[in-house]
């Protein structure tokens, strides 16, 4: 397996590998990648016994590569050099392409989408809708602001694609999966006798004229549509030569890191993936292809021809790890204090039922419903303010926004049909039912009922939500985020082994600890294993269901040959031991549940420090509507030693500001009390570390596949979100409107 990774030590000059400019670019220097190979390979080629390396897959961030014209002959490479040596900078039109947190393409986007008639036709015609890092918006923004730019290019590649080309030392193509995100695809879908192909007519309004729509089809070339189950070729005579890899090694389809995470937990139909980082993305498996501008729709990477065609609906968010990092800073300065105030907050920021607190971070052009508003936007009792009147809400309603926005937009995926007859956990024969809706009668899909506020969905019925999120990313390992996401979509919380070992040593850096591998490189390494299967007509490869069937039966395989040893989660331990129950006290957790629902907060802090807590509270002023009765005290949830000693806004914690995510220039978007000084609880000035999840009792099944459990969701809490789900819409209507 193959993923360039950000902890490789390269001089480039750059911010997490990242390059960021006025006017919201984002970009990174190509050579920091084809040095971040050489060294790559190099440590793999010292460390590893490569001859036995049969497959190599891989993925990439969302990003263009611009090959000048002409492109430099990829088999013709010294195997006694490296290879930065002899493909410089010089070799590329464009040296610092932009990736997928650019939003400075986001005003071409939006022209392209009207120009095709609008969002809805758009969707319709090539399964997307406009949004920041559309592929089709970054070449129509170089072609006219970079006319030499784009007269000096000879080809375009997607990122994925160059690092393949690189392994097999000739120009490959993108699969089907990345072709669906351009903006210039036109998939088949069900269409009988259609094939899918390039749009002519969508490539000559990006060039301006039909000559350069067709040059842009040179630069991008042919399509895999064979569901990437095929090899793209063997390992080029350079890197066997200079690494000493097996020559008749072969390269598999590489995709995007999104996808490639996806396809390394294998989610079940009724499953969704969500993963937190620059950009939040929400992922869940789909029947149908059914585009709209609700959401992003892909052909699965990874399926034989012969099967039924399968599909990934994504939801993605851009605001995600910006408006955090920013967050922590303004009110927390510690992301154990972050974490804390989010796990003793209130749902809705108040005790209240009738006044609770919303805000949207939208510092950044999203996607829809988001594409036209950008800012910070807080209400209070439905009324927007520039600033909560106690600042510690903050962190809290952030998060709920977050994922309410997740919650919402998945539910009003349900009419469109991608997820056919049933979707989420209905698509279980087996599942409970909801209690909810169990003691009345189920309504009709697609017709409003005055419970619901106007809404197009029930938000009280979860039985067409996921059976279970499967989280990755840095945010997944605070516990107080893992319940929250439980909790609002009713559903377990699940995490791979791997990132829930690595993160007892980094819990805050979406970048693995070191000796941990990236979810991204497990699924590029999953295809190469399926692909090399399928090739040598070895048991795993003939055929026995599709690529997810096959892996976990090879998992289950390799569980009963070790006796139920639990996978390998990094190169310094001999098994994973998150099968194991959290310590007592591991972490905090949503403060109103009821009963054991988590080994997240399993210990109970004696009665008379719950009661300092909730003094403190009141001392510090924290205007949780009418304050804590005594009844408020006993529903509070546990002080676990996450946060023993923190204070409760973590202002006086010594950390420096987080350095693991790039904040953009937020001069004309911070609300007028944004520089307020974050509230003061106590001097202590000993900072307390994030204390992680760590795993629950799980069963062996979703320990074969490397998962566990992290959170456990709570009917009632799920019930008090629901309640709150009407107003957040209507709040998020008069954004989209822009009424406030």
């Amino acid at each position: 397996m193959f993923k360039p990774c950000a902890n490789i030590k390269i001089s480039s000059r750059t911010q997490g590998g990242i390059f960021t400019t006025p006017g919201e670019a984002y970009t990174t220097p190509v050579e920091m990648w084809l040095k971040a190979f050489d060294l790559l390979f190099e440590k793999i080629s010292k460390n590893h016994e490569v001859p036995r390396i049969k497959a190599i897959g891989g993925a990439a961030q969302q990003a263009l590569v611009w090959w000048k014209a002409p492109v430099p002959p990829l088999q013709a490479l010294d195997p006694r050099l490296p290879i930065h040596v002899q493909i410089t900078s010089q070799s590329f039109s464009l040296q610092n392409p932009p990736i997928a947190q650019d939003t400075s393409a986001h005003t071409h986007a939006l022209a392209l989408e009207a120009a095709l008639g609008g969002p809805d036709l758009m969707a319709a015609r090539v399964g997307t809708c406009a949004h920041p890092s559309l592929v089709a918006a970054q070449l129509l923004r170089v072609r006219e602001a970079w006319p030499d730019i784009w007269a000096r290019t000879g080809r375009v590649q997607m990122a994925s694609s160059f690092l393949a080309s690189l392994l097999t030392g000739q120009l490959a193509g993108m699969g089907e999966a990345e072709a669906s995100s351009t903006g210039l695809w036109v998939h088949s879908g069900t269409q009988p006798g259609v094939q899918s192909h390039w749009d002519e007519g969508v490539m000559e309004i990006v060039g301006g004229s039909r000559e350069e729509g067709h040059r842009i089809w040179t630069w991008l070339g042919d399509v895999d549509i064979s569901g990437g189950r095929r090899r793209i070729g063997n390992i080029s005579r350079y890197v066997a030569e200079r690494y000493g890899f097996d020559p008749e090694a072969i390269i598999t389809p590489f995709t995007s890191d999104y996808l490639s995470t996806y396809l390394s937990v294998c989610p079940s139909p009724s499953d969704a993936v969500l993963t937190f980082g620059p950009m939040d993305v929400l992922m869940a498996p789909a029947a149908n292809y059914a585009p709209t501008r609700l959401y992003n729709l892909f052909p699965h990477p990874a399926q034989d021809a012969s099967e039924k065609k399968r599909y990934i609906v994504t939801l993605t968010s851009r605001n995600a790890d910006v408006p955090r990092a920013l967050v922590r800073d303004m009110y927390t300065k510690s992301w154990s204090a972050f974490d804390r105030l989010v796990a003793i907050v209130p749902p809705g920021g108040s005790i209240g039922l009738d006044d609770k607190l919303f805000s949207f971070w939208l510092l950044q052009g999203d996607t829809y419903p988001f594409a036209h508003v950008k800012g910070i936007y807080r209400f209070e009792t439905g009324v927007k303010v520039n600033e909560f009147r106690d600042l510690r809400a903050n962190p809290r309603c952030l998060l709920e926004s977050q994922i309410f926005s997740f919650r919402v937009r998945w539910s009003r995926t349900i009419p469109a049909g991608v997820f056919g007859s049933a979707a989420g956990r209905a698509r279980n024969t087996n599942s409970t039912p909801s209690p909810i809706t169990g003691a009345q009668p189920k309504r009709a899909t697609g017709v409003n009922n005055s419970n619901n506020m106007g809404l197009p969905f029930d938000p009280y019925d979860y039985a067409t939500l996921p059976a279970r999120i499967i989280a990755t990313g840095a945010a997944a390992n605070f516990p107080s985020i893992a319940n929250l996401a439980g909790d609002v979509f009713n559903a377990p919380v699940l995490m791979p082994t791997t990132q829930i070992d690595a993160a007892q040593a980094i819990p805050h850096r979406n970048t693995p600890a070191p000796g941990f591998p990236a979810r991204a490189a497990i699924g590029g390494a999953y295809i190469a294993r399926w692909v090399w299967g399928k090739e040598k007509g070895t048991p795993a490869g003939t055929g026995r269901g599709g690529f997810e069937e096959e892996v976990r039966r090879l998992l289950s395989k390799r569980w009963a040959a070790t006796g139920g040893a639990p996978l390998r989660t990094s190169t310094n331990a001999s098994a994973s031991t998150s099968k194991a129950p959290s310590a007592a006290g591991s972490g905090a957790s949503t403060p109103y549940g009821h009963g054991s629902r988590s080994a997240l907060g399993s210990t109970i802090l004696v009665e008379e420090e719950e009661e300092e807590e909730v003094e403190e509270m009141e001392r510090t002023g924290s205007g949780y509507g009418l304050g804590f009765s005594e009844t408020d005290v006993t529903r509070l949830r546990t002080v676990t030693s996450s946060t023993a000693g923190t204070a409760m806004s973590g202002s006086t914690l010594g950390e420096p500001p987080s350095t693991a995510f790039t904040t953009p220039d937020l001069a004309s978007l911070t609300s007028p009390n944004a520089g307020a000084q974050p509230a003061e609880a106590t001097t202590s000035t000993t900072p307390t570390a994030l204390q992680p999840v760590t795993a629950m009792p799980t069963s062996d099944a979703e320990i074969q596949l490397g998962l566990a459990k992290v959170a456990e969701p709570d009917v009632d809490a799920f019930m008090s979100y629901a309640a709150l789900v009407p107003e957040y819409c209507r709040l998020e209507g008069l954004l989209v409107k822009g009424i406030v």
